[in-house]
């Protein structure tokens, strides 16, 4: 698949954009209500923050070495998906509203974490800077440039791919922590109006 790389980063910019307000939003709740759990199996508000957090971890400074180190590679202004990138960005899309759901791996997956409002202030921050990398892979080629991927040390994705998994891996987990929060506002709700009762 073919894409004009100027419309790819527009698009991963103006979902990193709303990423950046959801987590703002975020930071205006209560910490119980950044806690809350529908269930057992549930992620609260903090844990799918923590979650993209521990991938930000590890492809934000990949991303930037090999921006840094891939200069020569001049900007093209197409870039063409490789069959393993395109199949991983496809994975984590939602299509039509819907996410495939998949399972964390264990060193990604922060359930039971001692979370607080410094998890919402750490995935602001890694998203401004999410921003300015995706601002200068404009001067790359985004289908020779290569990163590793959190995975396996066997595989190498084109930077276009590594961008869109990463990106459209922070939509989902935004929609995920934007339901919590739902969920979180409609028990605090159902408790007011217990109390009431009660009165």
């Amino acid at each position: 698949m073919q894409i004009q790389t100027n419309l790819l980063i527009a698009e991963l910019l103006n979902l990193a954009e709303d990423a950046t307000d959801a987590a703002k939003q975020f930071k205006t709740l209560s910490t119980t209500e950044l806690n809350f759990k529908k269930s057992l199996e549930a992620w609260s508000i903090l844990e799918c923050l923590e979650h993209l957090n521990l991938y930000g971890d590890f492809y934000l400074p990949e991303i930037e070495k090999q921006i840094l180190a891939n200069t020569k590679h001049r900007a093209n202004s197409v870039f063409k998906t490789g069959l393993l990138g395109n199949y991983f960005a496809g994975l984590m899309k939602a299509k039509n509203g819907n996410i495939k759901k998949l399972k964390a791996p264990k060193d990604k997956n922060p359930v039971n974490s001692a979370l607080t409002i410094t998890t919402v202030h750490r995935f602001i921050k890694q998203l401004e800077l999410l921003k300015v990398l995706l601002e200068q892979a404009r001067t790359v080629d985004l289908t020779k440039t290569k990163t590793a991927i959190s995975l396996t040390p066997l595989i190498k994705l084109r930077l276009g791919d590594t961008f869109r998994f990463y990106v459209y891996h922070i939509e989902r987990h935004i929609a995920q922590a934007e339901r919590a929060a739902k969920a979180a506002e409609a028990h605090s709700y159902a408790k007011e109006g217990s109390k009431t009762v009660l009165l």
